[in-house]
């Protein structure tokens, strides 16, 4: 089984808002999906929808002429053009910053999460926290998060504003994938890239479930008609497989337990958690010197809000067998990138809650 999180498949700092949104009630061959803007009109037609279906977009939020809410009128996102993505620009607050005077990697998780909800909203999918299209609803099917990897190459300071743009995607048979990238809206810099993989499970019975074509029809009108990945590159890092951390680790956090503040509206421990709970064993000589440039996990299992969690962490040398354990016949006894293997298990019967890898950069000024 794998954890349960929000923001699932479905700019410019313009705070222009979508909306009326219609949906054709009938689709044959071709999909139009229209959405009347203050200053634009967004479009987006598909010919690979052979079926009849509805969406509907009236959501708990909104009246039932599908008016604006006060939080849409002032919300700086938007449809883009095409109507396939979705940007949304944030003031970075001071309650986000840490320690380094800039944004932590949890607020940006936040932001990412907060983009990702925002516009599986904006495309009329459910608002109750699963992000669910209407076959799903009825099926009782919901999002889980399979695979995240983040990259950080300049962290915001308290009052600089990001834009975040996201767009979703399908990822074969079995999932969904969603992209970021992340910029400082000042300047059109990239400061930040981010992929993740997402399967659907069974809310009642915690099973994996296969994407059937009427849920994938369902979405698939709103994502790029041909690949878009936020790392095109070749053996990028959110390719990189994650091997189990071998003990004992060199370094750990026992008994770490989940608060009522840690719960999403799912009643489920959220995915951010789960980065403070990696980060929790790191070793402080590291945190103290340097910036975390990537984080990749892995999720395996759920957390429930009575669970207690061990957060294990080991260094990754160089030279270390993929396809084994995580430090195996070591060619170094150096890490010159700083890079460490993190395992997140239950305290009680051991079992893997989530695996994950970091790489951390030397921050200026620091020896």
């Amino acid at each position: 089984m794998l954890r349960s999180h929000v923001a699932a498949p479905s700019g410019a700092a313009s705070s222009w808002q979508c909306g009326r949104r219609r949906l054709s009630n009938a689709w044959r061959g071709a999909t139009v999906v229209t959405c009347d803007a203050r200053v634009g009109r967004v479009s987006a037609a598909s010919s690979s929808v052979a079926k009849e279906m509805e969406v509907t977009h009236v959501t708990e939020n909104r009246g039932a002429r599908g008016e604006l809410t006060l939080g849409e009128k002032l919300r700086l996102g938007s449809l883009l053009e095409d109507g396939l993505s979705y940007k949304e620009s944030f003031v970075v607050r001071c309650c986000e910053v840490g320690i380094n005077k800039t944004a932590t990697i949890e607020a940006i998780a936040n932001l990412m999460q907060e983009v990702g909800c925002n516009h599986a909203q904006s495309v009329g999918f459910s608002t109750d926290g699963f992000a669910t299209t209407t076959t799903m609803r009825k099926l009782r099917l919901i999002w889980v998060t399979n695979r995240m990897h983040i990259e950080v190459y300049k962290y915001p300071a308290w009052g600089d504003v990001v834009e975040i743009e996201t767009w979703c995607q399908s990822e074969g048979r079995i999932g969904t994938r969603r992209d970021w990238i992340i910029k400082d809206l000042s300047n059109g810099e990239v400061i930040g890239r981010a992929t993740s993989k997402w399967v659907m499970m069974h809310q009642d019975t915690r099973k994996l479930q296969r994407v059937s074509d009427d849920v994938r029809e369902e979405y698939l009108v709103f994502c790029p008609r041909t690949p878009r990945y936020a790392f095109p590159e070749e053996d990028n890092g959110s390719l990189k497989k994650i091997p189990k951390l071998d003990e004992p680790a060199e370094h750990s956090r026992l008994g770490l337990v989940p608060r009522r503040a840690d719960l999403d509206m799912n009643q489920h421990v959220n995915n951010v958690t789960y980065i403070g709970w990696v980060l929790e064993s790191m070793p402080q000589d590291i945190i103290d010197t340097h910036e975390l440039e990537t984080i990749t996990l892995e999720y395996r299992r759920e957390c429930q809000h009575d669970d207690s969690v061990d957060s294990l962490t080991s260094a990754e040398y160089e030279g270390a067998l993929e396809n084994g354990s995580s430090n195996g016949v070591a060619l170094s006894t150096i890490n010159p990138n700083q890079q460490f293997l993190h395992f997140l298990r239950l305290s009680g019967t051991g079992l893997e809650i989530n695996r994950g890898r970091t790489t951390w950069r030397k921050l200026k000024g620091k020896k």
